[in-house]
């Protein structure tokens, strides 16, 4: 039998907290609904205070919850780890299972392909090791601490995701994570509403450099507006930079790429040695992800080509590029999900996916990128030549995609509504087998609703034709 996550007495240590002996546990949970048997439930305060749902966790299974009050309809003598802050708590308990743990780190931030050139370095170094990576997007103040707080101990390899909303939120949670490897994948204006430009955005990221490990390495871009920033960020802390990209300068130098609709093909050359890779993926920005993540892997020690035959299993989330094939009478629809999140940089890479695909029509379905500022209305109607050059149909959603909506060819536009709870109807009911359809947005313009409505024709149109 596997020796336990956190025992009484490590809880006890690294939270500051009281909890009664015996008590082990095999994991942590942050939502009751799926907590496993045996796991610490944290009650954290969001939309809904997690006290609330201590009992439930407990009912499911849960081995333990940490608390910071009595939990309501909780017996007194239930096993209660009580802790003065539930969220303090489980910073404290990310900051023990870093602590504690032998494995190499990698940290990765960005504002384009963060948690793609995560999932790759996930998906690389399982080759070369045992892993833990951050689950789905858990990149941020609870989500970095959660994720180092389940690092299971004999881990070779740690992998973190860094996130932002505002200035000031990397450079504390790079501190909790003390990378050997920190990267920084491509910088560009996302949250630009809160930050104000580019190069805040650019400064804020660059601060994940502030929490390396000593002798800790910078994997950087080799090239774009910011590149220099960053660099320059790198040199007065005086860490070892890695460039990654296509130019020259680049150290993980992407060569011979060569595209297709759904896979691809290339080789790395990483210090002089030339390294053939092949992903079943499209998409030179998703090549460009796995150059950063080949230079991150090589300076944490791992052997470039078993990192490589590792990234042959790579498969992108749902909602970043996952690709299904959707049955209808007649054929099907491909569907290109890519509405996790959006900002022009990554709207004009999915759009060059979707020019890349063969069916019979080509539909870009586009909802508002968020937190664009003053710009934002003029931003969205800039990407107008390249949906159109991309896609026969557009359909568009939300008060600042009403921009790139007028800007359009008529020739070229779908329809636009106000939300996507509106469009989905209109764009299910537009689709026929043969076409090719890329669904992006950013998260708040909630762009998983068409994504659903899509699938759902696999259903609907069969039942109807039965």
């Amino acid at each position: 039998m596997s020796a336990p996550l956190w025992n009484s007495a490590a809880l006890r240590a690294a939270t500051g907290g009281t909890v009664a002996e015996g008590v082990a546990v095999s994991g942590i949970s942050i939502d009751s609904r799926g907590v496993g048997a045996g796991e610490l439930f944290v009650a954290l305060r969001d939309a809904r205070d997690g006290h609330e749902f201590v009992g439930d966790a407990l009912a499911r299974g849960a081995g333990c919850a940490m608390v910071d009050r009595d939990p309501p309809g909780v017996p007194a003598d239930a096993a209660l780890l009580r802790v003065g802050d539930t969220l303090a708590g489980l910073t404290a308990l990310g900051a023990a299972g870093r602590a504690r743990s032998p494995a190499r780190f990698v940290a990765v931030t960005g504002s384009v392909g963060k948690t793609t050139t995560k999932e790759m370095l996930a998906a690389g170094l399982s080759a070369c090791g045992t892993v833990h990576a951050a689950a789905a997007s858990y990149n941020n103040h609870w989500g970095v601490p959660l994720t180092l707080a389940r690092m299971p101990v004999g881990a070779e390899f740690g992998v973190i995701e860094i996130g932002m909303n505002t200035r000031g939120e990397i450079a504390p949670l790079s501190r909790l994570a003390r990378p050997h490897v920190a990267v920084v994948t491509v910088i560009a204006p996302a949250h630009l509403g809160r930050l104000g430009s580019v190069e805040t955005i650019a400064e804020e990221k660059a601060d994940i450099l502030m929490g390396l490990e000593p002798g800790g390495v910078a994997v950087l871009p080799a090239e774009g507006p910011q590149a220099g920033l960053l660099r320059r960020r790198a040199e007065e802390a005086g860490i070892r930079a890695v460039l990654f990209g296509e130019g020259p300068e680049a150290r993980a130098r992407l060569v011979d790429w060569k595209g297709g609709a759904d896979r691809q093909s290339f080789r790395v050359s990483l210090d002089g040695h030339e390294i053939a890779v092949a992903l079943s993926v499209p998409g030179r920005h998703m090549a460009l992800n796995a150059a950063a993540a080949m230079a991150a892997a090589g300076a944490m020690g791992a052997d470039p080509r078993r990192f490589a035959e590792g990234l042959a299993g790579f498969v992108p989330l749902a909602g970043r590029g996952a690709r299904a094939s959707i049955a209808l009478p007649g054929g099907a629809v491909l569907l290109l999900d890519e509405s996790y999140n959006a900002n022009t940089t990554s709207m004009r890479a999915a759009l060059a996916v979707l020019a890349a695909q063969e069916g019979t029509r080509r539909i870009a379905v586009m909802g508002d990128m968020l937190e664009l500022g003053n710009e934002g209305a003029a931003m969205h109607a800039a990407l107008a030549e390249d949906a159109a050059r991309s896609a026969e149909l557009v359909f568009t959603c939300g008060p600042q995609m009403a921009a790139l909506h007028a800007a359009l060819p008529a020739s070229r536009r779908g329809a636009h509504a106000p939300d996507s709870a509106a469009l989905a109807p209109i764009v299910a009911a537009a689709l026929r087998a043969g076409d090719a359809v890329l669904v992006k947005g950013s998260l708040g313009s909630r762009m998983a609703v068409v994504v659903r409505a899509i699938r759902a024709l696999r259903t609907a149109r069969q039942g109807a034709a039965a």
